[in-house]
């Protein structure tokens, strides 16, 4: 449910080989927003497009996959959910 995953906000998490944590759930989608703390800073750019500062990378994970049946791949990989069989 989303209230299960609202409460993951502030965990960190394995993904695909980063360190990661969770730091947001946009309910419109939903997604959840990770902030990459192992990899290498991004610049990012103001609202006119020039670039002031280094922030480090962010990933946005669909929590349903494409047919939106079912929970997505990426979310299940992160072990926040457990799969019944």
């Amino acid at each position: 449910t989303l209230d299960h995953l609202r409460a993951c906000i502030g965990q960190d998490v394995q993904f695909e080989g980063q360190q990661c944590q969770i730091i947001e759930l946009l309910e419109d989608g939903p997604t959840l927003v990770l902030s990459c703390i192992t990899a290498s800073l991004t610049i990012q750019p103001d609202q006119h497009g020039e670039a002031h500062r280094r922030v480090p990378r962010t990933l946005t994970l669909p929590v349903w996959d494409s047919s939106g049946e079912k929970l997505s791949a990426d979310l299940l990989n992160l072990g926040l959910i457990k799969q019944d069989r």
